[in-house]
């Protein structure tokens, strides 16, 4: 079988866990801070925290911005569920934002026209989630003037794009954003089995999600409200989660990180193996846009019709090519359909699902499968 994605393991991740595990810490080590600074330094940020998903992460970065009840997110409907649902669990309401119809990412014109009309009937989003599909850069020069001007908070979600920059700036610089999320689950750039961070470059925020991360404990004696009873001694502040990543983890993550550059080099190299052979044929593929690098998580194609598309999906399936689609839009999803959203609240997002196709890409990938996947899409075609 020749899967979308899968991770990359070598012997140095290998000797890496292995370290860990005959070590003193399999968790709440020194593996993990030296994770969060080995990432926030690649990225030129000033401050990592470490999460078991980024889902976990998503949820943090919600509740440091002060995002509650009465408040309103709006994000893109063509992402995985976790982006939208972050900010339900914190007691408020999400809203999307129609995608460019060739990037399937958040669409300036169309926050903009939102923007202008919820500032008229006095609904404003407290913050925008953006989401960088398939490690592709959204705009975000456009969107985050347009946050400045309306003083909305702004979190990235990079879940696709560790490694990749827009406009000489990392992803996860924050140079755009008040807080930049990664997504280390096995398919994705990079991996720690299972995992996450937030990157932020403003101290209070990593404190603060620092703090819902594990229980909203802390054992600073600087913030301490009572007095300190001796080094045994810890306080809750806050109602915090259980959302710590092992040292195992991190130790994996970091490993993987060592190998970033190489994997995006080898992600970029297959995608442009992909755009020559497909050039002279009814196949559009959802590029990056100008002055961007993308981390290349996904290779998406657009084809003319659903059709066509399913035809290709299940000719693929049954040749052990998995072939996926990402995404089936957030607001059709039938818990959010009982939310109050329809079909046709979001045209140009329900177009583009109806058009895609995710073929196989991973670092790994031979020439052989990858010129398998490609003989026998054409084959549909």
């Amino acid at each position: 079988m020749i899967p979308y994605g899968r991770q990359d393991i070598n012997q140095a991740d290998i000797d890496a866990v292995i370290e860990v595990l005959q070590s003193d810490y399999l968790t709440q080590g020194p593996k993990v801070p030296e994770f969060e600074t080995a990432v926030a330094s690649y990225c030129f940020a000033r401050y990592g925290v470490a999460v078991n998903s980024a889902t976990s992460a998503l949820h943090i970065a919600c509740l440091a911005l002060g995002i509650g009840q009465n408040d309103i997110v709006w994000t893109s409907p063509i992402t995985f569920v976790a982006s939208a649902n972050c900010a339900l669990y914190c007691g408020a309401e999400i809203d999307f934002v129609d995608v460019n119809p060739l990037s399937g990412n958040m669409c300036p014109d169309a926050l903009a026209i939102k923007l202008e009309h919820a500032a008229q009937i006095g609904k404003l989003p407290k913050a925008l989630i953006p989401v960088h599909l398939c490690g592709h850069s959204c705009d975000m020069v456009a969107i985050s003037t347009l946050a400045k001007q309306y003083d909305i908070k702004l979190i990235e979600d990079a879940s696709h794009a560790i490694g990749g920059c827009f406009q000489g700036h990392k992803m996860g610089s924050c140079h755009y954003s008040d807080i930049t999320i990664f997504s280390f689950h096995p398919v994705k750039v990079i991996t720690s089995a299972e995992g996450g961070m937030a990157i932020t470059n403003d101290l209070e925020l990593a404190e603060k999600m620092r703090l819902f991360r594990s229980h909203g404990i802390s054992r600073d004696v600087v913030s301490m409200e009572r007095p300190n009873e001796g080094a045994w001694y810890y306080e809750q502040h806050l109602l915090g989660f259980n959302y710590r990543m092992t040292d195992l983890q991190a130790a994996l993550g970091l490993s993987q990180l060592a190998r970033l550059d190489e994997f995006v080099a080898t992600r970029n190299t297959l995608a442009g193996a992909y755009d020559k052979a497909f050039c002279h044929y009814p196949i559009v593929p959802v590029n990056p846009i100008e002055d961007s690098v993308s981390a290349r998580h996904l290779y998406v194609i657009r084809l003319n019709d659903a059709q066509k598309r399913r035809q290709c999906f299940e000719h693929m399936r049954s040749k052990n090519i998995w072939v996926n689609v990402h995404y089936f839009p957030v607001h059709l999803q039938p818990y959010y359909l009982k939310q109050g959203f329809k079909e046709g609240d979001l045209p140009r997002a329900e177009a583009f699902y109806q058009q895609i196709l995710t073929l196989p890409l991973y670092p790994s990938m031979t020439n052989i499968e990858q010129n398998s996947v490609i003989k026998t899409l054409l084959e549909v075609l």
